[in-house]
């Protein structure tokens, strides 16, 4: 099936677009267009809060359609956040105690796959626990003054950047750990029970306020990691047009 791409609502020619792939509420897509990008996001599931140009599609599906028509010219950076559940550190453990099984999906390696074809940088985010992919970059809510740890691993394909130093924690994450409640100065942003913080505690720990969705508030990146990085493509871009 052929997509016709929707004009981002701020589009400007002076604004490079971005693909937000596997978008959910938009943390990752909130943090590029904050750095200078247009964003459309592109989720099999319906995301009224999604903030930008949002395409309901299943991700790999749209990729695999802008590749083969060409439209995937139109875009300067892929942005995605394959499902990462089956591997992921903390769900493990949660599926451990449950007595679930692991049968999540993981679409890691045919996004990569993908995203080698479309011959445009990217990005590939996934959170501490997964082997599947190069961890360039690794980013914590403490680097930017957040109410969250929230380490999450970003592969950076066909262009590179430092890597930011990383400041000690402050203390521990609030909430219950074996019958023992411990406080600290961050919050537990996954699942729910366990001490875990209220939704506007959560919005403003994440930096996040334009969805009020517990499950999309778990699933988000904060929208500074990808400020982060939008701004550190963005910066070595125009390095290589002024060199």
């Amino acid at each position: 099936m052929t997509h016709r791409i929707p004009i981002p609502r701020a589009h400007s020619s002076a604004r490079p677009l971005l693909l937000d792939l596997f978008c959910c509420a938009g943390g990752a897509g909130t943090g590029y267009h904050q750095a200078g990008f247009d964003v459309v996001g592109v989720d099999i599931a319906p995301r009224p809060n999604y903030p930008f140009t949002f395409v309901q599609a299943d991700a790999l599906e749209f990729l695999a359609d802008l590749i083969a028509t060409g439209e995937i010219e139109r875009f300067a950076l892929v942005h995605s956040s394959p499902p990462c559940q089956d591997k992921c550190a903390l769900t493990v453990g949660t599926n451990r105690a449950m007595g679930w099984g692991g049968t999540h999906v993981d679409l890691v390696a045919p996004t990569r796959v993908l995203l080698e074809a479309s011959g445009l940088p990217y990005v590939i985010e996934q959170p501490n626990g997964k082997a599947e992919i190069r961890k360039d970059l690794t980013l914590c809510g403490e680097m930017f003054g957040l109410g969250v740890l929230r380490h999450r691993n970003f592969e950076l394909g066909r262009w590179s950047s430092t890597r930011p130093a990383h400041p000690k924690h402050r203390g521990r994450v609030r909430g219950w750990r074996h019958g023992e409640f411990f406080d600290g100065p961050y919050v537990a942003a996954y699942g729910n029970g366990g001490g875990k913080p209220s939704i506007p505690e959560l919005q403003t720990a994440m930096g996040i306020d334009w969805t009020d969705v517990r499950e999309e508030l778990t699933e988000a990146i904060p929208p500074a990691y990808a400020h982060w990085i939008g701004a550190a493509f963005l910066a070595q871009a125009r390095a290589e047009v002024a060199a």
